[in-house]
């Protein structure tokens, strides 16, 4: 090959590479200006996430009030400590720095220790909370000591009125695993949710909407300064029906007893009232309650996590006498007229069936056997009824199924029927059932707030009232459905629940009152929570002060006032409290007298 055809392969090669070079030069040109041009936006971005923390802020949650304008369920200012596990080389260290600054109990470490593992890094996780001033300066001073701690200044549920309230607004408490849904503050530690009663039920309107903050940090995590805020918007606040003065007398009344009450206006249907005892404090719930704690709450045998109000199914007893009797009056069984004659017992097949009054009452009317709450009297016409008939009027007036108030875990009753028993037994009805149903006995069961619902609906008028928390405006009936009852019928009913608190010889006798010419009238009731056997009746049935409390029979009253003109019904239950006259039926008197001094609109 010669010289020349040397040097143009020579050249063309060079050509190539100078080609190639320059090729990729322009492009790492256009590279350059594409990143450093088009593409600036993004990476400063990129850049400020680096310096930039933005953080959730959580708004104030909504504050509920009674109808008076009284906070019963507010906020306070409450110190926390977070880490934030990126921003440590060593979580454990620490960890053992803080606690020698906060006390810190081993289950407290490991839920600590749990949280760190399951979120990611960068998200704060809570140490501590409820901190003291002293507690914040010891922090705050030993800062050095503690990379990634900081102190969070936030606010935290309060409930002024503790045990009072705790079984109709329930509490707040942390999110637990279960419970994340596409909420970003479910991730802001600490962040509390609703747990039970109204708290739960209006969760999302007490919430409010989450705001943010934007702070620059240096490399080490530590914050230099606040950029930018967005407060977010605080949750809407909640005014419910009840009055706390009310709210507080019904409690108390109670006593060391265990039991429920709920008061309502008989217009309106707003519950002015609604206790369950004994009771617990929610504020303990707020920040995670103790095991301690828990367990006392678990294994007390009164059941103070239970709301009786609406989750206690109860045997109604002779309360239950008031629906048989205006089932029979609504179909033509009996008038008011009607008698029927009790000897102390009556025989229904093989069995023998007992009044509570051993040597009978003799010849009464309906509005006498309400009067002296003859057992005899209500045998004779519940089985004459029939249980059919005696369930649609209980249905009617609101007993037999969950009346969705707002509260967790509210039970429907029973009132059974033939099919009922059929299907669920694979046995036929009998006359003995229809007797024991007639005095709320065998298969019948309400809660505190059906009965009072039942009552309400029967004195005033036979208008169907719904119970309800939501504060009525006004205080008519105008707008509220008329049951196809006898206004004759229900002023018989009433004569009856008149003469069981004022009349000579009624089982209410004790708990009678007159404010200002106001009057109570009611129903009693006591029902056996155990069987008596034949053997005891005939050696001396044992009386109840000599048997466990938990053996003892359940003591019921269902009261209204005033008599001419009924505002106010209240239905009490006393677990294993005895005697309806003698223990449930003063409680009632005390809670409608101070319905009454108050005046309640």
């Amino acid at each position: 090959m010669s010289n020349n055809e040397k040097n143009r392969i020579l050249a063309s090669r060079l050509l190539i590479i100078i080609g190639f070079n320059l090729l990729a030069f322009i492009m790492i040109i256009a590279r350059l200006y594409y990143l450093q041009v088009y593409q600036s936006d993004k990476y400063k971005v990129m850049s400020d996430e680096n310096r930039i923390s933005t953080r959730f802020l959580v708004p104030p949650r909504g504050v509920i009030y009674d109808r008076n304008g009284e906070i019963i369920a507010g906020n306070e200012q409450d110190f926390q400590a977070l880490l934030i596990a990126e921003q440590t080389q060593d979580v454990r260290q620490t960890l053992d720095n803080f606690k020698k600054i906060v006390e810190i109990s081993d289950g407290e470490e490991n839920k600590i220790l749990e949280d760190i593992r399951r979120h990611r890094r960068f998200i704060p996780v809570k140490l501590k909370n409820n901190l003291r001033w002293d507690d914040v300066s010891r922090v705050m001073l030993n800062a050095p000591n503690l990379p990634g701690v900081e102190i969070d200044e936030g606010l935290s549920r309060y409930y002024p009125y503790a045990d009072i309230y705790a079984h109709v607004l329930g509490y707040v408490g942390p999110v637990a695993e279960g419970e994340k849904k596409n909420n970003p503050l479910y991730l802001v530690p600490g962040y509390k949710i609703g747990k039970s009663g109204l708290e739960k039920y209006y969760d999302e309107r007490l919430q409010g909407v989450s705001g943010t903050v934007k702070l620059e940090v240096n490399a080490y995590g530590r914050i230099m300064k606040e950029i930018e805020r967005d407060a977010g918007k605080e949750g809407k606040s909640l005014t419910i029906s009840i009055d706390s003065r009310l709210q507080k007398q019904a409690y108390e009344a109670f006593g060391e007893q265990s039991g429920a009450a709920v008061v309502l206006n008989v217009k309106t249907g707003e519950i002015l009232a609604l206790v369950s005892t004994p009771s617990f404090d929610p504020n303990l719930f707020t920040n995670g309650i103790s095991y301690k704690h828990w367990d006392m709450l678990l294994n007390n045998e009164r059941t103070p996590l239970i709301n009786k109000a609406v989750s206690g199914q109860y045997s109604p007893g002779s309360t239950f006498k008031v629906v048989v009797a205006l089932a029979a009056l609504e179909s033509g069984i009996i008038d008011e007229h009607t008698r029927y004659y009790c000897s102390g017992g009556l025989d229904i097949g093989n069995t023998r069936f007992h009044c509570w009054k051993h040597a009978g009452h003799g010849s009464l009317n309906v509005v006498e056997a309400l009067k002296y709450s003859c057992d005899i009297f209500f045998y004779e016409t519940a089985m004459r009824v029939g249980i059919d008939r005696i369930h649609d009027m209980a249905v009617k007036l609101g007993l037999g199924e969950p009346l969705n108030i707002g509260l967790d875990n509210e039970k429907g009753g029973n009132i059974p029927t033939q099919n009922w028993k059929k299907n669920k037994y694979g046995v036929a009805w009998s006359k003995g059932d229809d007797a024991n149903s007639g005095i709320g006995q065998g298969y019948v069961l309400v809660t505190p707030l059906q009965l009072v619902t039942m009552l309400s609906r029967v004195v005033n008028g036979g208008y169907a009232i719904k119970p309800t928390f939501v504060k009525a405006d006004g205080n008519t009936l105008q707008n509220v459905k008329k049951l196809n009852i006898s206004t004759k019928n229900i002023e018989i009913i009433k004569r009856g629940m008149f003469e069981v608190v004022n009349g000579a010889g009624g089982t209410a006798g004790r708990a009678k009152f007159n404010v200002d010419g106001a009057k109570m009238g009611g129903k009693t009731g006591t029902t056996q929570v155990r069987r008596i056997s034949m053997k005891e009746r005939a050696s001396g049935i044992i009386r109840d002060e000599n048997l466990p409390w938990r053996l003892r029979n359940h003591a019921l009253f269902i009261g209204f006032t005033p008599i001419d003109n009924p505002q106010y019904a209240v239905a009490v239950v006393v677990e294993h409290g005895s005697s309806g006259s003698g223990v449930a039926a003063p409680i009632a008197g005390k809670i409608l007298q101070t319905a009454l001094a108050l005046d309640i609109k």
